[in-house]
C-alpha cells in the first residue's frame, strides 16, 4: 500500500465523522477535518510508526468571506502543510471556522515550530490558536489594530510609521 492510502485510511479511522472530506488536486492530497479532532489527528500522524509525520511546513489561511464557501462551511480555512521526511510525502490538513469565534487548539505541544507560525496567523487573520504559549504580535506595529489580511480589513488606511518612515508625513493608502 502506498503512502497515499495508507494516509487515507488512517485519517478516515482516526477521524471517523469529523473527516469531512478527501480531495486530490494536481497531485496534492488534501483532508478536511472538524476542528475538534485536529490536534489528536496531528498529534496521532506524528507518532505513527509507519506514516512518520513529523515536519510541520507551514500554516495559512484563507479568508472566504463573501464567497459561495463562506456560506457552506465559514469564513476561514486554516491551511496545515504537514510533511513526511521519511516517504518525502507533502499532504495537507485543512479546518473551515466560523467568523464570529475563529478558535483552534494550537498545536505547539506537538511541533515547536507551530509557535511562530501561528502567531503568524493570529497577527495576520486573528484566529486565536488556545493553548499557544505567547500569543503575540509578530509582523505588525503593536499599536496597529485589527488584521491586515482579512478581506473586511480598511483598504483606505493611514500607513503605519516604522522608524524609516516615522517623520513623513501620514499617507493614505488608495
Amino acid at each position: 500500500m502506498d503512502i497515499r492510502e495508507q494516509l487515507s485510511q488512517f485519517i478516515a479511522a482516526q477521524c471517523g465523522d469529523a473527516l469531512l472530506r478527501e480531495e486530490t488536486f494536481r497531485e496534492q492530497q488534501s483532508f478536511y477535518v472538524r476542528p475538534e479532532v485536529l490536534l489528536d489527528t496531528c498529534q496521532a500522524l506524528k507518532e505513527h510508526e509507519s506514516l512518520k509525520v513529523n515536519f510541520l511546513a507551514d500554516i495559512t489561511v484563507v479568508d472566504w468571506l463573501g464567497d459561495e464557501y463562506e456560506s457552506a462551511y465559514g469564513r476561514y480555512e486554516v491551511v496545515y502543510n504537514l510533511y513526511s521526511l521519511e516517504h518525502s510525502y507533502r499532504f495537507f490538513i485543512k479546518v473551515f471556522l466560523p467568523s464570529d469565534k475563529p478558535e483552534l487548539a494550537s498545536l505547539t505541544p506537538i511541533w515547536n515550530g507551530a509557535n511562530w507560525m501561528e502567531r503568524e496567523v493570529w497577527d495576520l487573520f486573528g484566529v486565536t490558536f488556545v493553548g499557544h504559549p505567547d500569543l503575540t504580535k509578530i509582523l505588525t506595529p503593536d499599536d496597529l489594530e485589527g488584521h491586515p489580511l482579512r478581506k473586511d480589513f480598511p483598504l483606505t488606511y493611514e500607513q503605519p510609521h516604522f522608524t524609516h518612515n516615522k517623520d513623513l508625513p501620514p499617507e493614505v493608502i488608495r
